[in-house]
């Protein structure tokens, strides 16, 4: 009988070891990785969601190949609201995130300590992962306003989003360029929802938005109101291109949003970043899941722009040298000599 309690004793020991090392070697496997977006209500949240998804894969899940996930192993990327540019590039050079999404002009300017970031010191840390989309700048007021150009808003209530997002800033360079300062209109920090209500209730005039087209808000607001998109374009739009490079005069086309006719504005390069302090192969096995067959699917259906987001233009417009393990990926895959 001792012989059989002993025997039974050693296989429940070895059984609970067995176990604990499993455990520790998931513990061990398990990362989770951040991503900064902006609002939820616009185009850089919904889109980190999509690349989340496509960059995860949590310990246990089915193979790639067996309908699964085709992320990195062990890894659970989540997309987190944030403010938006400004907001994710200090988040990352702080340590709060491990990505996120920004303007690539807010970018440069914060890497090189110049333009609108001049007299902070640069964040000579911040690396690119990829050039995702174009953002198109929508200036918004109702059809009836009598707001017909940027000057118009002289005087006017304007929202120019909140302080640390990128919005924010190219508004402020568009206000410059067409000869106006916040001094010359009535400033207001809404975002989102909040800023389409504002302006549906007669609470401000005008509200400005940098995002990929369509934009969520932007699409309810015009279902249930009629607005209009100001032209940023002329003497103001060749003088803000003129100056700074990452800008180029685009336009938004007739029926992106309901009743909304062609309107000439100007757009910029949405990319996502990281750190340098980042593991080479961690961010590695990222890009290379951001662009494998089954991401590129994920993105194609996740978002109308998902389908803008690809490899060949995964390069374009990067002011921000990339992350090592980006690098090498792009080598590897021919798109970098």
């Amino acid at each position: 009988m001792n012989t059989m309690v002993k025997i039974a004793r050693t296989f429940v020991a070895g059984a609970v070891l067995s176990l604990g090392l499993a455990g520790a070697s998931v513990a061990q496997e398990l990362k989770f990785f951040t991503i900064g977006t902006g609002g939820t209500a616009y185009t850089y949240y919904p889109v980190g969601g999509v690349i989340a998804n496509a960059i995860s894969k949590p310990p246990g899940s089915r193979p790639c190949e067996e309908g699964g996930s085709c992320g990195v192993d062990g890894l659970i990327a989540s997309a987190v609201s944030s403010r938006g540019s400004v907001d994710n590039i200090n988040a990352i050079v702080s340590g709060l995130r491990n990505s996120g999404f920004a303007q690539s002009d807010v970018a440069y300017w914060a890497y090189t300590g110049t333009g609108t970031m001049e007299g902070q010191p640069p964040a000579e840390n911040l690396r690119t992962i990829a050039a995702l989309f174009e953002e198109h700048i929508h200036l918004v007021a109702k059809a009836d306003s009598g707001i017909n150009s940027v000057a118009d808003l002289a005087g006017k209530r304007v929202s120019l989003d909140e302080p640390g997002s990128g919005t924010y800033v190219d508004a402020l360079l568009i206000l410059e360029a067409n000869g106006l300062g916040v001094d010359n209109l009535t400033a207001e920090a809404l975002k989102g929802n909040a800023a389409s209500d504002a302006l549906r209730n007669g609470r401000i005039d005008a509200f400005f938005v940098v995002a990929g087209y369509p934009t969520g808000s932007l699409v309810e607001l015009a279902s249930a109101e009629d607005i209009k998109l100001v032209p940023i374009d002329g003497a103001g739009a060749a003088a803000l291109t003129d100056k700074y490079g990452f800008f180029a005069q685009s336009e938004i086309p007739a029926g992106t949003y309901e009743g909304v006719d062609t309107t000439p504005t100007v757009a910029v390069g949405a990319q996502w970043f990281t750190s340098a302090e980042e593991d080479d192969e961690l961010i590695y096995q990222i890009t290379k899941a951001l662009w494998n067959d089954n991401s590129r699917k994920l993105l194609d259906v996740g978002h109308a722009k998902g389908k803008t987001i690809t490899p060949d233009t995964a390069l374009s417009g990067v002011g921000v040298p990339l992350h090592a393990g980006a690098e090498r990926f792009y080598r590897e895959a021919g798109l970098l000599e």
